[in-house]
């Protein structure tokens, strides 16, 4: 439904409401299309004045969809009026609302007045990360950067994860400042992304970059760059940090993942303790593996084939110089099918150990388990991020070291071009996080924004160092 061109008079709008389809839904469906048409404020203003005279009143949705396009349009005047209404008729506005006024209002040079909504919004619940971000952002563009990161560091206390966005406001608007605080809070953004894994995409590390250029009297230079095999860089000829554990750290970590994860209350909600118990068996009878195969995950790669050729595909590929491959497969691919045919299953026998487990049965635990128990050498190939198992790892320290293990031993693989192959990019010896050495940084980057998180890591780096 397209919206008028200009405001309508009340028989108009009458008009066009008996002409529609559902005449129950016609001021919201009008109201949606204008929001997304970008219709004239007069002609929304138009339509509302008309449910007000037919309806005596305005339901909240309505002010609600109209205080959209209101913020859609930096209607300041309009918004505090809409503000206003929706205050005197209802005591206690819901987070939609708080969100559309606060958003609007920081956008404005009336932007204090979303600290007093931010204010008035934490004493009935605990604001959203739009809230938050928006008052940061504003603060941040008139370069109040303290209150800026007061604001940053009550949302994070409130386990709220930022968006890279707020994160790369902070770099924007910090650029060129010179204070050693200011200095040491960009720093531990760094240290955020670090510590969670975050990798910034291109448009975030020019950003990065800039900043760090920028600080008075700093002398930093960044370079754009691709690290070695051997992980040292080409540009500074630093060595970057080992993506090893050492043997106490691999040990702690089996010891908790087998604890909290596997015997934890994780495994059993998609396997019978008897079906994990003769896997232990299979397992600790033919240790150890070199390679460690979700097979059902690697047989999804080309929609297009056969999923056991995809599969077929990947152990000739992985078992070139002998390694013992382990597969997990699932007891459906040794019923002869169209998908699995009988042959190439006993073929795939003769190169691999296979293990089939239940259908419903979730391959995670196993998968983490045989990888662990088969020692540190010991690599695994799925396309899942194993997100559940890190969050079932109740200290930081430990969740720290599970995803450097995962880093370190995650083979990624993705179909060729031409999607005749599979190409698998083999963990790397070196550690892929932002880190510090003090007169450097490193920081791995991703060409794309990427709201999903990715198992896979970036090849391409950001190189910073002092002169």
């Amino acid at each position: 439904i397209q919206p008028p061109e200009k405001p309508l008079q009340s028989e108009e709008w009458n008009k066009l409401k008996e002409s529609f389809r559902s005449p129950e839904i016609f001021e919201e469906v009008m109201f949606n299309s204008m929001v997304r048409y970008n219709s004239p404020i007069d002609v929304a203003k138009s339509l509302l004045t008309h449910v007000a005279k037919s309806k005596g009143d305005i339901e909240y949705n309505l002010l609600l969809k109209y205080l959209a396009l209101c913020v859609q349009q930096r209607q300041i005047s309009e918004i505090r009026d809409v503000y206003d209404i929706l205050k005197s008729r209802f005591r206690i506005l819901e987070s939609g609302a708080y969100n559309l006024l606060v958003k609007g209002l920081s956008n404005s040079d009336q932007w204090k007045m979303s600290l007093t909504l931010l204010e008035e919004v934490k004493k009935i619940m605990i604001p959203s990360r739009t809230i938050y971000e928006s008052c940061i952002k504003a603060a941040s563009r008139h370069q109040e950067m303290n209150l800026a990161f007061e604001l940053y560091h009550e949302m994070l206390s409130k386990r709220l994860v930022p968006t890279l966005d707020v994160l790369q406001a902070l770099f924007d608007f910090s650029r060129g400042m010179t204070n050693a605080e200011l200095e040491k809070e960009m720093f531990d953004i760094l240290l955020y992304l670090r510590e969670n894994q975050i990798y910034p995409h291109k448009t975030f590390m020019r950003s990065i970059k800039l900043w760090f250029e920028s600080i008075p009297g700093g002398k930093w230079r960044g370079y754009l760059t691709n690290i070695k095999d051997n992980g040292q860089c080409p540009v500074c000829n630093h060595q970057l940090e080992d993506s090893d554990l050492t043997e106490e750290e691999y040990n702690n970590l089996r010891e908790r993942i087998i604890r909290d994860v596997i015997h934890g209350t994780d495994t059993f909600r998609k396997t019978s303790p008897q079906e994990f118990q003769a896997f232990q068996t299979f397992v600790e009878d033919r240790l150890p593996f070199d390679i460690v195969i979700d097979g059902l995950n690697v047989s999804h790669i080309k929609p297009r084939r056969m999923q056991c050729e995809n599969l077929f595909d990947a152990i000739n590929c992985l078992a070139k110089g002998n390694a013992r491959l382990l597969v997990l497969g699932r007891k459906h691919m040794l019923i002869n099918s169209p998908n699995w045919r009988r042959e190439v299953m006993k073929e795939m026998q003769n190169k691999a150990h296979f293990f089939f487990a239940e259908n419903i049965s979730e391959d995670d635990a196993f998968l983490l388990y045989a990888t662990l128990r088969s020692g540190k050498h010991c690599q695994f190939v799925t396309r899942d991020f194993l997100r559940d198992h890190k969050a079932c790892l109740s200290d930081s320290l430990t969740r720290h070291l599970f995803r450097k293990w995962q880093r370190g031993h995650q083979i990624a693989f993705s179909p060729s071009a031409d999607g005749r192959h599979i190409n698998f990019m083999p963990a790397l010896s070196y550690d892929c996080v932002v880190q510090t050495a003090g007169d450097t940084w490193h920081i791995p980057y991703k060409d794309n924004f990427e709201e999903k998180y990715s198992y896979q890591v970036p090849r391409k780096w950001l190189c910073l160092q002092q002169r």
